[in-house]
């Protein structure tokens, strides 16, 4: 069928499609945020292995998802043979790479820490579209400026052994940075061609598979982890894994790559606060201005005439 120029997507559409894309992210980093005192008490509480965690959260839920479109969705496990390269790309690059490396940082360098270094993919991000020639707002520059700045404050303290680490451990630490900031941009491009749901289930398997060579699935059956071990698995699996990346990617076909990362930033202000109910320790003076600084800076995002279409592929 052939026609002419398709039409400009109406401003209305494209603020709907806007707003749509920025509560999934939120409603994304909120599951984050809230489940990450669950991730923190497996750690810490059940001295559960890293690696292990990392694993299974992967492995749970490719067999959840795995099932799910087999028998409700099969078109969605169609995939062209051009695009296993970049499959495999994303899965080791950034799904097995971002998590490894980051909880890898949280067990040398601590959690805050982690947390801020992590979080400044949503700068590198912005200086990669500036490098590329796209043009960046002032307002993109203060937004994500900002957000790191309201992430350091709400963390707070950080570690203060990680003055001693090696300098590969920073290193380590700072590629979980990286390698979220490949993820967010690179994941475009997939979700310009196939559903959320495909994407992740092949990169959860590819990144899952990795990792089975480094920890093979027998050493974790046979750590001898109880019944409430296995079912903080299955949680993390579901509520700090599956939900929260599916319904980050949903709104990431709906944004810029760079609005997506700053209003991530908003998990670690949802951690905070998560933790304050539950533990009863409520936020510093300097934590409130810092979730502040990052509510503002995921607004300033916002600050534009709406031009974005859906699933839109990030392209060089």
């Amino acid at each position: 069928m052939s026609g002419g120029p398709a039409a400009p997507a109406r401003p209305d559409a494209s603020r709907t499609h806007l707003v749509r894309g920025r509560l999934l992210v939120f409603a994304a980093t909120a599951l984050w945020g809230a489940s990450a005192a669950l991730a923190r008490f497996a750690f810490h509480r059940r001295h559960a292995p890293v690696l292990a965690v990392v694993e299974l959260r992967l492995m749970v839920s490719v067999a959840l998802l795995a099932p799910y479109l087999a028998f409700r969705r099969p078109a969605l496990l169609r995939v062209e043979r051009r695009d296993i390269p970049y499959l495999l790309i994303l899965g080791l690059v950034g799904v097995a790479w971002v998590q490894g490396s980051y909880y890898r940082s949280i067990a040398v360098l601590g959690v805050g820490l982690s947390i801020l270094l992590q979080y400044v993919a949503p700068v590198l991000i912005v200086l990669f579209d500036a490098l590329r020639g796209r043009p960046v707002r002032g307002a993109m520059w203060i937004a994500v400026i900002a957000a790191l700045a309201g992430t350091a404050l709400v963390i707070g303290d950080v570690d203060r052994s990680a003055i001693h680490a090696s300098l590969l451990d920073w290193l380590v630490g700072f590629s979980s940075a990286v390698s979220f900031a490949f993820y967010i941009v690179f994941s475009k491009r997939g979700l310009a061609r196939y559903a959320p749901e495909t994407v992740l289930l092949y990169t959860f398997a590819i990144a899952a598979t990795f990792w089975t060579c480094i920890m093979p699935p027998w050493k974790i059956l046979t750590a001898g982890f109880d019944a409430q071990m296995w079912c903080m698995f299955v949680a993390i699996g579901v509520f700090s894994t599956l939900l929260p990346f599916r319904l980050f990617y949903s709104g990431l076909r709906h944004l810029p790559a760079a609005e997506a990362g700053v209003v991530a930033t908003l998990e670690p202000v949802v951690a905070v606060f998560a933790t304050a109910v539950v533990m009863g320790e409520w936020l510093r003076p300097l934590q409130w201005i810092g979730a502040a600084l990052v509510l503002a800076g995921a607004a300033m995002t916002s600050l534009r005439v709406p031009e974005a279409l859906p699933a839109q592929a990030e392209r060089g």
